[in-house]
């Protein structure tokens, strides 16, 4: 590829991604996402746990009259709406949370390395980096029938030597991504 190229993919790659530091003449090829199907069911959860805490101060706080089995005094009522409306508080930061560390799992692959970026809680992050040059095999699975359905997958990279593995979980269409990974790999070992 000629340099004037190489440079300009360079500027463009380091202005679209900030997050990872580059190398001279290093470009990103491809930028893995998780699926957006998970935050669907993230916040599909947090609205589960909302009908179900209004469900319940349905029940319990307007369904509890004298002929009830659920009695209630007045002052029963207000703790009750404290509780719930707490409850409806945590479940949005939950919501929020969840959303912040799934979102933040990243994988690029530039013209020589694999930057995967993982985030399993707000406090619990790592970045690991692999040289195209040593990843020996690459894959994906698809277990069971949503990610058949939703073309999820896991795209796995093993390395040469400890034969350490690194996955990505939860990509959409992985047989595509599998490709342009072998691909970039191919192109950088033959090369070498």
């Amino acid at each position: 590829m000629k340099k004037e190229l190489v440079r300009l993919r360079h500027a463009r790659s380091k202005k679209d991604f900030p997050e990872i530091t580059l190398e001279e003449d290093e470009y990103v090829e491809l930028a893995i996402r998780r699926s957006k199907i998970g935050l669907i069911i993230i916040w599909l959860g947090v609205l589960l746990g909302f009908v179900a805490l209004t469900f319940v101060l349905v029940l319990f706080a307007h369904g509890a009259t004298s002929s009830s089995i659920f009695k209630i005094t007045a002052a029963s009522k207000h703790y009750l709406y404290i509780m719930v409306f707490s409850l409806y508080a945590i479940l949005i930061l939950v919501g929020i949370v969840a959303t912040i560390t799934y979102a933040s799992n990243k994988l690029f692959i530039t013209n020589k390395r694999a930057i995967q970026m993982s985030m399993t809680s707000l406090f619990s992050k790592s970045v690991n980096v692999i040289d195209l040059v040593s990843i020996e095999d690459v894959s994906f699975k698809q277990n069971g029938v949503f990610e058949h359905i939703f073309q999820l997958g896991t795209i796995r990279m093993s390395t040469v030597g400890d034969e350490t593995t690194y996955t990505f979980k939860y990509v959409n269409t992985p047989r595509d991504e599998l490709d342009t990974i072998t691909h970039l790999v191919h192109t950088v070992k033959s090369k070498k």
